[in-house]
Order: C-alpha cells, then sequence, then structure tokens
C-alpha cells in the first residue's frame, strides 16, 4: 500500500475514534445511563454494562490519539479492533442492526491497516524506530 493511502486511511480512523471518544468525555455520566438503559433490555447485565460505558470514551480518545500521532500505531490498531468487536456483541445483544454496518466499516478500516503496517512510513513510530 502507497504510505500517502496507509497515512489518509489511518488519520481518518483516528478522528472517528478520537472524536467519538472527546465528545462523549464532557458527558461521561449521561453517556453511561444512556448506554445502561439501552441495554436494560438485552442479556447483558448493568453491571458489565455500565463499566464499559465508563471506559468506552477514554479507550476511543486514547486509540485515535495514538493513531493521529502514528505511535504504537499496531497495538493501537489491534486495541481498535477488539473494541469493535466489543461494540457488535453489545449492538447484536440489543438487537440494533442499522448500527452494525458502520461499526464493521471500522472494523474493515482496522484489519486493513494491519494487513497493510509496513506502509506506515509518515509516523512517530518510524521517527523513534518502532516496529
Amino acid at each position: 500500500m502507497n504510505a500517502i493511502v496507509f497515512l489518509l486511511l489511518r488519520l481518518g480512523i483516528g478522528i472517528s475514534m478520537f472524536g467519538h471518544g472527546l465528545v462523549r468525555l464532557p458527558k461521561l455520566n449521561a453517556f453511561s445511563q444512556w448506554m445502561v438503559g439501552s441495554f436494560a433490555k438485552s442479556m447483558l447485565p448493568a453491571e458489565l454494562v455500565r463499566p464499559f460505558s465508563m471506559v468506552l470514551p477514554f479507550a476511543e480518545l486514547v486509540i485515535g490519539f495514538l493513531l493521529l500521532i502514528g505511535l504504537f500505531t499496531e497495538p493501537a490498531l489491534i486495541s481498535g479492533a477488539v473494541l469493535v468487536l466489543l461494540l457488535l456483541f453489545g449492538t447484536a445483544m440489543v438487537e440494533n442492526w442499522e448500527a452494525i454496518p458502520s461499526q464493521l466499516i471500522h472494523l474493515i478500516f482496522f484489519a486493513v491497516l494491519l494487513q497493510f503496517i509496513a506502509s506506515n512510513s509518515w509516523s512517530l513510530d518510524k521517527i523513534f524506530n518502532r516496529p
């Protein structure tokens, strides 16, 4: 993959993740309450949903930030993919089928970037000689 194409894709998914976390942090309690309410009729107990909903915005923010600056890119991509898989599971549990395509697109971005990680030339990883 061309290094500029990789950079553009990395920045795109980084902005998406960073933005998700950034807008949720100022309203963390409201977001958490909304999420717990959304899962009230699902098989997942509130005791699992509540901590996940409190950690989710921080995880999105950190993953997005690392992708934007290109530092620890491979671990950030793997973490992002695992996070999206967890979101997909939760989305299926509440039967929110409309949200699944968006989450699958995010997962495809993470998978493609992982496949072509060798093209990660424009990054802090390269400056610090990180693999």
